[in-house]
């Protein structure tokens, strides 16, 4: 979404996203009440938003660890060359990847950061050989093991502040 597109988006319009990105069950009724619109307006808002990938994804958050995954990784990965097909083939990949939840692609000191979940570290370790040993692009990794989730969400701020 480009810079234009969130020229776009209304006082309406960030309400609406408020809400849903609390709870995306969250019926265009209540939603109509809470921002001062007819839910046949915010449902065409939000079809809008949709068609616009403003709103990417309806999707249900899963407790990792309610099913067995219960190890939270975060994996700094630098490569051996940077041509344009060996990105290409390992963002491919990574998108692949069901451990894999989150990638980036960096600058800094890595090429990427990935947000992995296992099983625990044996499950972990047999990632790494999969995706890192085998894989004769890959210069090195490194892994920090997460100890607690402090927070953890992909909500964005789109209230804008009051001057």
């Amino acid at each position: 979404m480009s810079s234009t597109q969130a020229a776009n988006i209304d006082g309406f319009d960030r309400k609406i996203l408020e809400i849903i990105q609390q709870s995306n069950r969250t019926t265009s009724d209540q939603i109509a009440e809470q921002v001062g619109l007819s839910p046949a307006a915010v449902q065409r808002r939000m079809k809008r938003m949709r068609e616009q990938n403003i709103i990417q994804s309806d999707i249900a958050v899963v407790n990792p660890k309610a099913v067995g995954r219960g190890v939270t990784l975060i994996v700094q990965v630098t490569l051996e060359r940077e041509r344009l097909d060996l990105l290409d083939t390992f963002k491919k990949e990574m998108k692949a990847h069901p451990a894999v939840q989150q990638c980036y692609y960096v600058t800094g000191s890595a090429d990427f950061i990935l947000l992995v979940t296992a099983k625990d570290m044996e499950d972990y370790e047999g990632f790494t050989r999969e995706v890192f040993f085998d894989n004769l692009n890959i210069r090195n990794f490194q892994t920090n093991v997460v100890m607690d989730a402090v927070k953890t969400g992909l909500s964005v701020p789109v209230i804008l502040e009051e001057s």
